[in-house]
């Protein structure tokens, strides 16, 4: 179905150091990141992962890249566009919004009551690659919502001028974040789909299928 695809996928969170051993991340486990870039391999395309950190090995014939913080997944993404023909971005990491504006040498002393970090804005990676005028890859999104998940779901999907975008309510304690489980809507500019709750691993087979098909038709 993807074969002579060249499929790049972003997983798990950044990283955001404060200090060396401290950082601002959130619990993104990397699963369904690592879920579709193993079927986009099965089904025939040449994979490229860029994880933020997690406790996940890497999956069998995919060309995995490691990564810390929100710049570094910002450039590594953009380097690989630019090096590598990326037919479909799949941009599932859990990206930081914010990132410390200074981060400390050594271990900050715990010396006062209080610690004010001044925060600044990370650079929107899915956004940024869908702005892209040359080498523009089908460019798909993830919206991890807490509340009105169709309404900022699309949103988004506008925003970001996105080709397809995933929404899943990851205040739900059955899906989401850490599970093997996940229920999600697929959006794309004419269509949605209500997908029930299942295996991240079908989730993701299920993914594929509706970019490879919309892909035909944008060929058509």
């Amino acid at each position: 179905m993807l074969s002579q695809k060249s499929v790049l996928i972003t997983a798990g969170p950044t990283w955001e150091a404060i200090d060396p051993v401290r950082g601002i991340t959130n619990h993104s486990s990397g699963k369904m990141g690592y879920a579709l870039a193993h079927s986009a391999a099965q089904l025939g395309a040449k994979v490229y992962l860029i994880s933020g950190p997690v406790c996940l090995d890497s999956p069998d014939n995919v060309i995995t890249t490691k990564i810390q913080s929100a710049l570094q997944m910002y450039q590594s993404v953009h380097q690989h566009i630019q090096k590598f023909k990326i037919d479909i971005f799949i941009s599932v990491a859990a990206v930081a919004d914010y990132r410390p504006a200074e981060s400390a040498d050594q271990k900050i002393k715990k010396s006062c009551d209080e610690l004010i970090l001044k925060l600044i804005k990370n650079p929107d990676i899915v956004a940024s690659v869908a702005k892209l005028e040359i080498n523009r890859p089908y460019t798909v999104g993830f919206a991890a919502e807490t509340q009105d998940l169709e309404r900022h779901t699309r949103g988004k999907l506008i925003a970001k001028n996105l080709d397809m975008i995933i929404g899943n309510d990851v205040s739900k304690q059955d899906i989401g974040f850490g599970s093997d489980l996940n229920q999600a809507i697929i959006m794309t500019r004419n269509q949605t789909f209500d997908l029930a709750k299942q295996d991240k691993s079908q989730l993701a087979d299920t993914i594929l299928s509706v970019i490879s098909n919309n892909i035909k038709e944008t060929i058509i």
